[in-house]
């Protein structure tokens, strides 16, 4: 990053000086570049990326401005543009920690309110990008499609691509037939999702206030984002008991959660390989035996 050119974009796009009197990189991510800088307008962030990551930044950008609508607590975006070949989107810093009961609490309300005012179509007015995989969200009305076309599908034959065993395909092939029979007693609605709401994705500051970042934001069904939480842990019980005191789920989530959690199975496989095929299969195979 040549951080002269980088002082003099920010000050254009704010209007006023802007200057980095220190920096220090930030560790944690594994897509992007990070970087606390000390500057004019106080403490802020900056995520950097070569220069095909402007569209995901700038989608970055767009969910959290839909997340900050939504009242749930997000740091403001301060900037984001391209200088000497490198992407780059600058936050506001919050000092952060992990979630604990109360704050996981807050965050389960905040969460619910935000699913609680659903409406629109299914899908985003903009596609963005899942870790750093193109996430399509053009819109549909009908939910299996959405979930059918815009996420389980594209994931298969990106695994397919990428020497995936073929019994995932077939498997995979099977499961897309056969989703239909996991909404016969049940009627999602378009709810405003993070889209990626992992344990690493969600913290809280000193006060206790929640805050959510990194989001992949999109209208689906609200039991998504609460099946990834339960993906790699992280929250709180207290964050389920507030939610459901509020928004309670609906009879079926156990095997509702295994499907979406398949579409980030897929994508990890997708991203980083590893054992994350094995499980896709194995998530496969037993949500083909639930559904009979």
């Amino acid at each position: 990053m040549n951080w002269q050119e980088l002082e003099a974009a920010v000050a254009r796009l704010l209007g006023r000086d802007f200057s980095v009197k220190d920096r220090a990189p930030v560790g944690g991510g594994c897509i992007s570049e990070a970087w606390r800088l000390d500057s004019s307008e106080g403490p802020c962030f900056l995520k950097t990326g070569p220069a095909g990551a402007a569209d995901g930044f700038d989608a970055e950008a767009d969910g959290l401005a839909a997340l900050g609508r939504g009242r749930v607590r997000v740091p403001a975006v301060l900037a984001r543009g391209e200088t000497g070949g490198r992407a780059w989107l600058l936050l506001e810093y919050l000092d952060l920690r992990g979630l604990d009961g109360a704050a996981g609490a807050r965050l389960g309300e905040a969460l619910a309110a935000l699913h609680g005012d659903a409406g629109g179509s299914f899908g985003w007015h903009r596609d963005n990008v899942i870790g750093s995989t193109p996430q399509a969200n053009g819109e549909l009305d009908d939910w299996v499609t959405f979930l059918r076309e815009r996420r389980l599908r594209p994931q298969l034959v990106l695994a397919a691509d990428r020497g995936a065993p073929a019994r995932l395909a077939e498997a995979g092939a099977r499961l897309l037939e056969a989703l239909p029979g996991f909404f016969t007693d049940y009627d999602p609605h378009p709810a405003l999702l993070h889209g990626d709401l992992w344990g690493g994705n969600a913290a809280a500051l000193g006060d206790g206030t929640p805050v959510l970042f990194d989001p992949a934001v999109y209208r689906g069904d609200r039991e998504a984002d609460l099946a990834m939480t339960e993906l790699f842990g992280g929250f709180p019980p207290a964050f389920y008991e507030a939610y459901d005191a509020a928004l309670p789920r609906d009879p079926g989530y156990a095997t509702r959660r295994e499907l979406y959690n398949l579409y980030h199975l897929l994508n990890h496989h997708n991203l980083f390989g590893g054992g994350y095929g094995r499980q896709a299969l194995a998530s496969c195979e037993r949500l083909l035996a639930a559904v009979r």
